[in-house]
């Protein structure tokens, strides 16, 4: 468990909670402190494991672990989606009274259920009293709202009575989309080489929301007919991962450059700027972090017609939405990939789409007027 005071500024006093305090979240809350030096951060973090015990039990957590830090007065408290407000304000009364932000990074309504887990809408109520429980709610996309308003009334409408006819309007009013800002340190210049193969990345967990399987039968097609590429295998790995990684480094040899997470930001941003395209088939992405960093590097994106792709990236840079039908899907990003080596060999592959308007510099005003920091 973290706690963490940056030592900083005597102005605004903001506590932050991230109760699920996993690697986008991290840097998220990360950059958000740098960018506010002047205000005065208390920051509380959980370890992102235990996922359906750290939603449910975070507000016990801290209420009796780190009651003195939340009653020590805040101008501000920001929550992430993870955290149990409601449940919290209620076992420290002294939170009641300071104005809080929640702040989805994704929401569980549109969140692929793990085929493993057990059936259950509690990580899904905490959202919703999460947001209700807030004065301001923010979203990271659009999609992430609307999925997450939809999803709260679908929910709303299956229970059996006693659901307040209001909670339709307040959750039509809940939040507008406040980005995670991008690092200005991702914004470098593309240094792919033009000779060679096309090269791709796979910066993702290896999980199955991240479907891994449809990009592996992808580069199986792109093998069978004698497409000249090589990849990188990034991104975390678990026990239980639907694909043994490994095992598709050996079956696809010479073709594979690096294997696991690259240690370091340096090291890993030299690697996106040496190569072309980044590659998604997520089944669920309410922002698409990991894209947007590497287009950011210069690699073309290269993602499904769907989630949030559909706020952020151009739609020359999707391709067709096949949700049900992982092999025709695969055979959809085969062909785009194909094509796009084809376009390298001739020496006409297109920039990266220009997400400057993402960067941190562009996105602080409106996070100043969110956070009340002049």
């Amino acid at each position: 468990m973290g706690h963490a005071d940056n030592g900083g500024g005597e102005g605004r006093r903001i506590l932050l909670l991230s109760a699920y305090d996993a690697v986008s979240h991290r840097r998220w809350r990360e950059g958000l402190v740098a960018a506010f030096p002047e205000a005065a951060w208390t920051v509380l973090t959980l370890p992102p494991r235990h996922f359906r015990w750290r939603i449910r039990g975070n507000s016990l957590t801290w209420a009796f672990e780190q009651r003195a830090t939340l009653e020590a007065g805040y101008d501000l408290v920001i929550a992430t989606s993870m955290v149990d407000l409601a449940g919290l304000r209620g076992l420290v009364p002294a939170l009641a009274a300071t104005p809080a932000l929640a702040y989805f990074h994704e929401n569980q309504f549109a969140y692929p259920e793990s085929p493993h887990a057990h059936p259950s809408n509690e990580h899904r109520v905490v959202n919703l009293y999460t947001a209700l429980a807030a004065e301001v709610v923010r979203f990271n996309s659009a999609f992430n709202r609307d999925t997450f308003r939809a999803g709260a009334r679908a929910l709303l409408a299956r229970m059996p009575d006693a659901v307040p006819g209001a909670l339709d309007a307040e959750l039509g009013a809940l939040g507008s989309v406040l980005s995670v800002p991008l690092d200005v340190a991702w914004f470098r210049p593309d240094t792919a080489p033009a000779e060679g193969p096309l090269t791709l990345v796979w910066p993702h967990r290896w999980e199955h929301d991240k479907a891994p399987e449809r990009f592996v039968a992808a580069l199986e097609q792109l093998v069978a007919r004698g497409v000249d590429f090589r990849v990188h295998l990034l991104g975390q790995q678990f026990r239980g991962s639907p694909v043994d990684v490994a095992a598709l480094a050996e079956r696809l040899g010479e073709r594979v450059g690096e294997v696991g997470p690259v240690a370091g930001d340096d090291a890993f941003r030299a690697l996106l700027q040496a190569s072309h395209v980044v590659v998604s088939t997520a089944l669920h992405d309410f922002q698409g972090l990991a894209v947007q960093e590497a287009v950011a590097a210069g690699c073309r994106p290269v993602v499904p017609d769907r989630l949030a792709y559909r706020d952020f990236i151009p739609a020359e840079w999707r391709y067709p939405d096949d949700l049900d039908n992982p092999e025709a899907e695969a055979t959809a990003l085969a062909d785009r990939l194909e094509a796009l080596a084809a376009a390298h060999g001739r020496g006409e592959l297109s920039p990266a789409p220009d997400l400057a308007w993402l960067a941190w510099p562009e996105q602080r005003p409106a996070w100043a007027e969110a956070l009340g920091v002049a």
